[in-house]
């Protein structure tokens, strides 16, 4: 399975897998989910967060979207999409081509 740190045309059958170097962990000083790498702390919300948490590398970003869909009254198609985008921008997950 080949893998690339741009989001590329955002193909559903990719699938997205936090960076080897990136944990998502509970800050209980801000009551907040945050996404900790060496360069940055990304505060997400609760909806971000289990966008990440979904993350494993074996989900598309298809299912990821399909999962929140039964979880939460409304996911728009693109919402998944960019936020997963702006984690690839930031070096926080990575991608694998489906």
């Amino acid at each position: 399975m080949r893998s690339t740190g741009r989001m590329g045309t955002g193909d559903p059958a990719d699938r997205p897998q936090l960076a080897p170097h990136v944990r998502m962990r509970f800050d209980t000083a801000r009551q907040q989910h945050t996404i900790l790498s060496p360069e940055a702390v990304v505060v997400v919300n609760d909806t971000g967060a289990a966008i990440v948490e979904l993350c494993d590398g074996a989900r598309t970003v298809e299912q990821i979207r399909d999962e929140l869909r039964g979880r939460y009254d409304q996911v728009a198609d693109g919402d998944v999409r960019d936020f997963l985008a702006g984690l690839v921008a930031r070096h926080a997950v990575v991608m694998h081509r489906g």
